[in-house]
């Protein structure tokens, strides 16, 4: 119930995810039952086996605080974590209220063990691979250990749902030397340097879509900063480029210019640090980003993701402990 067109994009979405994955995947439609079935109805190719309707009489608007998770117990968003908590589904997906999303994940789900702060992960389009920012707007103010965790744990959901060996990390800051940034941004350089993670070092805002790192670590409050600017300037341009180009060269053809940085190729961003798996969409998600936010939940759900976050922030702790 999370998408501006609601739930059709979600059917829509979840149709292509079973016409892409195996036989053995299914999909619970969580939300208001009636509106779902009838979004279904329109669609008596789907098979129905594979689908299963919950209903969740409740939403979480846009400008509804975080305490509204508490309250709403019956909302779309609590009870399809609640599915997952319980061991009935595996993985959660919803293009609603990003703060709501992140809060009933906490709530719900709770943070692995070993985790401070889980951070959410948005993929960034370049010239080369995409690459993960993380953090991408969940804390603000973190000290140096928190960003050399985001860092592992984006390294390890680039290594298990992008299939991507030894992921190369990068630190955001303002210049390439050491001693650059605050004190915070150096003291993150000298422990992920001192890490066992591919670390590249730091990279400048003009480095970034060039594929200068596989995953990208900063701030909550200047990776939001950053992800938004990015969003806009890739609408901004692909508008420039149709309008200067109108006649000249077909439509698809400047669609297939900007096909790389589209955010709809890599679904949604997940939250990382949670005890599940927790995907949060774009409410503006067509049903491509919905399709593809399935595809990756559900890898990481077969790579064992969790299992593996859970193994290596445990290492991690017990190097630093030494």
């Amino acid at each position: 119930m999370g998408t501006d067109q609601h739930p059709s994009v979600e059917v829509e979405g979840a149709a292509g995810a079973l016409r892409d994955l195996p036989a053995d995947f299914g999909i619970v439609l969580v939300g208001d039952a009636p509106a779902i079935e009838a979004a279904l109805a329109e669609r008596p190719e789907l098979p129905r086996d594979r689908i299963e309707v919950v209903h969740a009489p409740q939403t979480i608007q846009p400008g509804e605080s975080v305490a509204a998770v508490r309250r709403k117990r019956d909302s779309s968003i609590v009870v399809g974590l609640e599915l997952q908590k319980s061991g009935y589904a595996d993985a959660f997906i919803s293009a609603g209220s990003t703060g709501a999303v992140m809060a009933a994940s906490l709530f719900v789900l709770g943070r692995l063990a070993g985790v401070d702060r889980p951070a959410v992960a948005a993929p960034l389009p370049t010239a080369a691979q995409p690459c993960l920012l993380i953090d991408a707007g969940a804390n603000i103010d973190c000290k140096p250990s928190h960003l050399v965790q985001f860092a592992r744990l984006g390294a390890i959901y680039v290594e298990d749902a992008w299939q991507q060996a030894q992921p190369r990390v990068g630190l955001l800051n303002i210049g390439e030397e050491p001693e650059k940034g605050d004190e915070r941004t150096v003291e993150a350089y000298r422990l992920l340097r001192a890490s066992d993670l591919n670390f590249v070092g730091n990279v400048e805002g003009r480095d970034i879509i060039r594929g200068a790192c596989d995953v990208l670590v900063a701030d909550g409050f200047v990776g939001n900063a950053l992800l938004k600017f990015y969003e806009s300037v890739t609408a901004f341009f692909h508008g420039l480029v149709s309008e200067r180009l109108a006649g000249a060269v077909p439509a698809a053809t400047v669609g297939e210019i900007f096909r790389g940085f589209d955010y709809t190729d890599y679904g949604g961003a997940p939250l990382l640090g949670v005890d599940g798996i927790s995907i949060i969409c774009h409410g503006g998600s067509p049903p491509r980003a919905i399709r593809n936010a399935i595809r990756v939940a559900r890898l990481a759900v077969i790579t064992r993701m969790l299992k593996h976050l859970e193994r290596a922030i445990a290492e991690s702790a017990g190097t630093a402990n030494v």
